[in-house]
């Protein structure tokens, strides 16, 4: 029975958030993924290359709407997603003929790598597992696929993160970088 009564919770729901802080997330999330997607539909959709990625939506989250969380740090945002994407394509490399374990080994070993390098970015846990069912497009990209889209991504959004994150008084970013 304490098994299932650890399910219930210990805590209440978090404190709302005020207004000005939901415009300034916004803000935050528009320019970011407005920068990322801008250079991707500019310069790179007529190509073979992709600059943006489904798990720049949940770093989006936690960069812009949850900037004091130790996720949303720089460190973590960079290490997060460049290590999980090198995983990523490697459990790809490694096990494409059984995409169900090259997902499951891509998914686990980038949280374990996080973990243990202290970067853990929860939207890394999708990069790796875009590396491995992501489109013939991203598959084409091999290691690349680490510089661009997921690197370059991740450091267009962390500068928008820098400039927008500072610009009100109470808001301050990031609150540590190594």
């Amino acid at each position: 029975m304490d098994y299932f009564n650890k399910m219930r919770g210990t805590t209440q729901s978090p404190p709302g958030v005020n207004f000005p802080e939901i415009i300034w997330s916004w803000i935050g999330a528009f320019a970011g993924i407005a920068a990322v997607s801008y250079s991707h539909y500019t310069f790179f959709a007529q190509t073979d290359m992709a600059m943006i990625i489904g798990s720049f939506g949940a770093s989006a989250v936690l960069l812009y709407g949850a900037i004091k969380s130790p996720l949303a740090q720089p460190r973590n945002l960079m290490g997060g997603h460049i290590l999980s994407a090198i995983i990523g394509v490697c459990a790809y490399k490694l096990f494409s003929g059984q995409m169900w374990l090259a997902s499951s080994v891509a998914v686990a070993t980038a949280i374990a790598v996080m973990h243990a390098t202290r970067t853990l970015h929860p939207p890394g846990g999708a990069t790796s597992l875009i590396a491995v069912i992501g489109s013939q497009k991203i598959h084409s990209l091999g290691f690349f696929y680490v510089v661009m889209p997921v690197g370059l991504g991740a450091l267009i959004m962390l500068v928008v993160a820098l400039l927008v994150n500072n610009i009100p008084e109470k808001r301050r970013y990031p609150e540590f970088w190594f």
